[in-house]
């Protein structure tokens, strides 16, 4: 093993150190000496060390300054860089870029996501052109702090593109190559002057000089991630103590952990280790460092978020009253129901809430997540070409991305439009799952629990009956397939005769023994089914008469908006309708946002998308209107592993006790004993069902609101203007 040694002359003041590293197989001593911020020092040393060393290197200075495609050399330049008449100075220049490059590269590589649709801002971009350009290809969002540091400018003057930076940089260069380093090159400390902390605040990667970051940045920087040259000690204990989550290092580390070799001193290692006679030229750096084995540095600097595996949820109003109930929307009640709802369709996806506390029993893998919002009702989903969802479910893909979701599950609508997420899986670089295998699996089980408590069974010795309406679609289609391997006898309806004969055949040839019913509406057999599974996508349609039911059926509503209303409902209270099984999360779940269910508890379709974060599965899962009967399975064992559970029977929102379902099935089996009691009843309870069919009433819009139509747009653009700040930067605070 050779030895090789270097001198690192730092502009500013510093106890001289020695210290001895390995690289290529070759040990290096290197030197390290300050020069208390002045010029003349530094050139004095250069002249000592002068042919006693491999190598010297220059830290806090730079012969050439570049930023975009401006290069200048600086003013002080001359009497540093032609001191040394025989041994090479460096300033770094000669590597930097392409480390800076390599290093994005294999940092994305092993951690996937961590730059895309990021915000970046370079802090500075001065002499950093290799890692803008690198960071600038996983995203469109990379800003340039310059002016912020070297001019004191507002946020408002910060550099937003290549075209405006190249404007601007040759009169800006003009003006810094007559800086002093100093300011240049600044170190820690408190500035003269603070600086705007806007952008900061706004950016999801701050990358640049560790020194001019720790000077210029404010004093909390939660959740971002920072890149930079190097990191000592000191600029670590900084960094973790205002929040930074994630500290990456582009110099390759000696050791494992961050690297504490800046560009110039590793330079200059280049130097001293290129064969003999080689110049000093990009071809023999690049030949050196092609024989690196080596990954950047990468510490998660909270603990908490070390290991923390993240998703998104998608989620949507269900109808008008959700828009109205919103604080932010609640003037909207205001104006005409058509306007409101068609001009909310329009906003763009927007941030809501971050989800925390999700924690695994089993395996302790945490699971934090985010919630996005379209403005869409189901009515308007229907309205519009498949499309239209797409478009805006495949924009909350890139929020979710920007956020560190690596997986975004799809809810209520958004699941079931089109083709079920195939579409926006092919073209969101994160996966997506609809949710609904998971629903699948908690609906049966939800099913079962109900159909015990109310003294019914399915079983061939009771001749136990089944229905299952909307049994064509993608989740009605695997509830009947499993649900025929249940119970002795299974009726499917569904609007589209073909599609219900494929679905009998395919439910024959897997389950001999089943007796499967077909038909185009459920009224002939709706009398004799103990349960009634409904999940279709009609709004506003009377889908089932539930004063046709028989005593103590069960109603499993999974529908959303539901099939069944609550004013139905409550025509036959011998009848239990109930939602699909809402998922009760491991750990101590916050959803950050009131989402129509008790704390800790979650949709099925939102309680999937966790599992699979929390499983570490991050890959298209349940896709298409073809949900998979293994994938239930799975899914039922994963909800087990980690210690899911059902969160308890719920009808329209609200939780039934024990005492209320045990009222229930008394008076079902007081209707059972008598049949004609309950011919009476159910006669009764048709007659009443008439005032509450749909359209039966006026609607509350008319034409005295078409004086107001004009307001209600400019306000609803205004809203929507709103919108665009709002998923463009209220999410930033909370991202990951």
């Amino acid at each position: 093993m050779s030895t090789r040694t270097i001198i690192t002359l730092h502009l500013r003041k510093i106890e001289p150190f020695v210290e001895t590293i390995t690289l290529l197989g070759n040990q290096i001593t290197l030197h390290h000496e300050g020069c208390d911020s002045d010029l003349a020092v530094m050139a004095a040393k250069i002249a000592e060390w002068d042919g006693r060393v491999d190598a010297i290197a220059l830290s806090g200075v730079a012969k050439t300054l570049r930023l975009g495609k401006e290069r200048v050399e600086h003013a002080a330049a001359g009497q540093l860089f032609e001191v040394a008449q025989q041994t090479p100075v460096v300033d770094g220049s000669g590597v930097r870029d392409a480390m800076e490059r390599w290093a994005v590269r294999l940092a994305a590589d092993a951690q996937p996501g961590i730059w895309a649709r990021k915000r970046v801002l370079m802090a500075p971009g001065l002499n950093h052109t290799g890692l803008a350009q690198a960071l600038n290809q996983y995203t469109d969002e990379l800003r340039y702090a310059d002016p912020l540091f070297y001019f004191n400018l507002p946020a408002t003057a910060l550099i937003g593109s290549a075209g405006t930076l190249n404007t601007v940089a040759g009169p800006t260069m003009g003006q810094m190559r007559d800086l002093p380093y100093r300011l240049l090159f600044p170190q820690p400390g408190a500035p003269g002057q603070p600086r705007d902390p806007n952008y900061f605040h706004w950016a999801d990667v701050i990358a640049g000089d560790i020194h001019a970051i720790r000077r210029y940045a404010p004093a909390q920087l939660k959740h971002k991630t920072v890149v930079v040259e190097y990191a000592d000690a000191d600029a670590v204990a900084d960094l973790t103590d205002r929040g930074v989550s994630l500290l990456v290092t582009t110099m390759p580390p000696l050791a494992e952990g961050l690297s504490h070799l800046s560009a110039v001193a590793f330079e200059a290692c280049l130097v001293a280790l290129r064969p003999a006679g080689a110049s000093l030229t990009e071809n023999t750096y690049l030949n050196l460092m092609a024989d690196l084995d080596w990954q950047p540095g990468i510490r998660y600097l909270q603990k908490e978020e070390a290991e923390i595996n993240r998703f998104a949820f998608v989620i949507h109003p269900l109808s008008l009253k959700f828009i109205h109930k919103s604080p932010q929307f609640r003037w909207t009640r205001y104006l005409p129901d058509r306007l409101v709802e068609r001009m909310a369709a329009e906003l763009p996806p927007m941030y809501l809430s971050r989800i925390t506390g999700i924690e695994s029993p089993t395996t302790g893998q945490k699971v934090e997540g985010v919630l996005i919002t379209l403005g869409a009702t189901p009515k308007e989903f229907l309205r519009r070409d498949p499309a239209f969802a797409y478009r805006r479910l495949i924009a909350a893909s890139r929020i979710a991305e920007r956020l560190g979701a690596r997986i975004m599950g799809l809810g209520a609508f958004t699941s079931v439009v089109g083709d079920a997420g195939i579409s926006v899986a092919q073209k969101a670089d994160i996966a997506i799952t609809s949710g609904n295998s998971l629903t699948v699996a908690a609906t049966l089980e939800t099913a079962k629990q109900a159909v015990v408590k109310m003294g019914n069974s399915l079983d061939q010795a009771r001749d136990g009956r089944v229905m299952v309406i909307g049994a064509t679609g993608s989740i009605g289609a695997v509830c009947s397939r499993l649900l025929a391997q249940a119970a002795p006898h299974i009726t499917l309806v569904a609007p589209r005769p073909e599609k219900l004969i494929a679905l009998k055949r395919t439910i024959e040839t897997e389950t001999p023994d089943a007796q499967v019913t077909i038909s185009t509406s459920p009224d002939d057999f709706i009398g004799a089914c103990d349960l009634i599974i409904t999940t279709t996508t009609a709004v506003g349609k009377r889908i089932l008469d539930i004063t046709k039911c028989k005593p103590g059926a069960v109603i499993c509503d999974i529908a959303r908006p539901p099939d069944v209303t609550e004013e139905e409902n409550a025509l036959r209270p011998d009848v239990l309708v109930i939602e699909s099984g809402e998922i009760l999360l491991p750990g101590k779940p916050n959803f950050g946002y009131d989402i129509g269910l008790p704390p800790g508890v979650a949709y099925a379709c939102l309680a999937e998308t966790a599992l699979l974060a929390l499983e570490g599965r991050f890959e298209d899962y349940t896709l298409g209107r073809e949900i998979e009967i293994e994938r239930v399975k799975e899914m039922y064992h994963l909800y087990k592993k980690h210690g899911l559970q059902l969160s308890g029977l719920r009808s329209h929102g609200e939780f039934l006790s024990d005492e209320e379902i045990a009222h229930k099935r008394a008076l079902a089996d007081e209707l059972r004993q008598d049949a004609a009691v309950a011919a009476h009843w159910k006669q009764e309870a048709a007659g009443k069902g008439h005032a509450h069919e749909p359209g039966a009433s006026p609607t509350a819009n008319g034409s005295r609101w078409s004086k107001i139509v004009p307001f209600g747009l400019a306000a609803l653009g205004a809203v929507w203007l709103l919108g665009r700040r709002s998923s463009g930067r209220d999410e930033g605070e909370g991202g990951a």
